[in-house]
């Protein structure tokens, strides 16, 4: 099965080289590795490197509370952080962190394996929730380097649990302990036989109360809202920028609301534009003399803080499956609603069953909700903010059970 599993990851690499001209997101997972030796930074053998491996920006995200912690406990640790995905790399520093080395993590092959351990020869390492590359995971265990999987979460379809998943449960096996979201996937780990498993909590938990902390004031916002608190399209798709349109068209009384689409992109926002009408005004266009009801985020890095504006978030992903954060509006205690494909995101479960989050499919239940969620908004608001209260500690945990 290992030999197998090296021809799949080759063939990948060489799939991506073969694309790149025709996809951007190939292009630069495959220009980021040129060379990739050679860029590598001169480590000093006294030198203690904990390394964390990020799928991508999320599982940063996650990683980032425990990071802090460490670098508190040993200012002189140095912290190396690979990303798997180009959208990490090309964002990671959008976020305070205290990562002294951030790079590519190089494909999946023995010889990179041993390459890379050989070059940084990290005394930890974590990975984060649930990107687990085998080779790496081999050498590493077999040089007795402590392994941490950090806010891991399993689903019992995933191929560990597979009668034919014996290869890949090794890769499990080399953990020195793994540190989860929740009971399900403890008991999963405990099915295949991997007993140090502890039930931590998710991370991401920590990070938006740390966000939270550092909002900022944004002085556009406030001259759009004029004190007023917005409904907010967080990381909105198509598909519930065109729901909330044929909800907003209905309103005799027009709130104020603010839009900040995932998709950026000029044409994107100018048929955000067409669909909302003269309503609209993009951010970078506000002044003193705009009277518009409905404000365009036309950049990169607003949404979190403007979700402390808000009163209630309709946030995008949740009719593709690729929900997008929900907890960075729930910490300033707004409820949300979002779409029906949330299974595989925890917190949109915990969310529905507390009653701060909301499922809908058309604009008949968005309106529903929505006026459910007004009519208790007070109430909705203080549940909100102690559910992020009562789920914070996960890595302040992690740290007490590796030290």
């Amino acid at each position: 099965m290992g030999f197998f599993y090296n021809i799949s990851i080759r063939l990948y690499g060489v799939l991506l080289w073969l694309i790149q001209g025709l996809n951007p997101k190939a292009k630069a997972w495959v220009g980021g590795r040129k060379s990739y030796w050679s860029k590598l930074p001169v480590i000093h053998p006294t030198e203690q490197i904990y390394w964390f491996h990020c799928a991508s920006l999320g599982e940063f995200d996650q990683g980032i509370p425990v990071m802090n912690l460490l670098k508190e406990q040993d200012p002189s640790l140095k912290i190396l952080v690979t990303f798997f995905s180009p959208s990490g790399m090309e964002h990671y520093q959008k976020r305070k962190h205290c990562a002294d080395y951030v790079y590519y993590l190089p494909l999946d092959t023995p010889n990179n394996a041993k390459r890379f351990l050989n070059h940084f020869n990290p005394s930890r390492i974590f990975f984060i929730k649930y990107e687990f590359w085998l080779n790496y995971l081999f050498d590493a265990k077999k040089r007795a380097i402590p392994m941490y999987s950090v806010s891991c979460i399993l689903r019992p379809s995933q191929i560990y649990f597979k009668w034919y998943g014996g290869f890949f449960r090794k890769g499990l096996h080399c953990f020195t302990a793994f540190f989860v979201q929740n009971e399900e996937t403890k008991e999963l780990l405990q099915q295949i036989h991997i007993q140090q498993v502890s039930v931590t909590g998710d991370t991401r938990f920590d990070k938006v109360i740390e966000n939270k902390k550092l909002v900022q004031k944004d002085n556009l916002i406030e001259l759009f809202l004029q004190g007023e608190k917005a409904i907010i399209l967080g990381s909105s798709w198509s598909v519930e920028e065109e729901l909330f349109h044929a909800y907003y068209q209905k309103l005799h009384l027009k709130p104020k609301v603010i839009i900040a689409p995932h998709d950026i992109s000029e044409g994107h926002l100018t048929a955000i534009e067409k669909t909302f009408g003269s309503e609209m005004i993009r951010y970078s266009q506000l002044d003193e003399n705009s009277n518009q009801n409905i404000l365009l985020i036309d950049c990169i890095g607003k949404l979190a803080n403007a979700y402390s504006y808000g009163k209630i978030a309709f946030i995008g992903g949740g009719f593709t499956g690729k929900l997008h954060n929900t907890l960075e509006p729930v910490v300033f205690g707004l409820p949300v609603l979002f779409g029906p494909k949330h299974r595989k995101f925890p917190e949109a479960e915990k969310f529905i069953n507390a009653g701060i989050a909301f499922t809908i499919q058309n604009e008949a239940e968005f309106t529903e909700s929505v006026h459910k969620i007004e009519n208790n908004l007070l109430g909705l608001q203080n549940i909100c903010l102690q559910e992020i209260e009562k789920s914070t500690g996960a890595a302040t945990k992690i740290i007490s059970k590796i030290s």
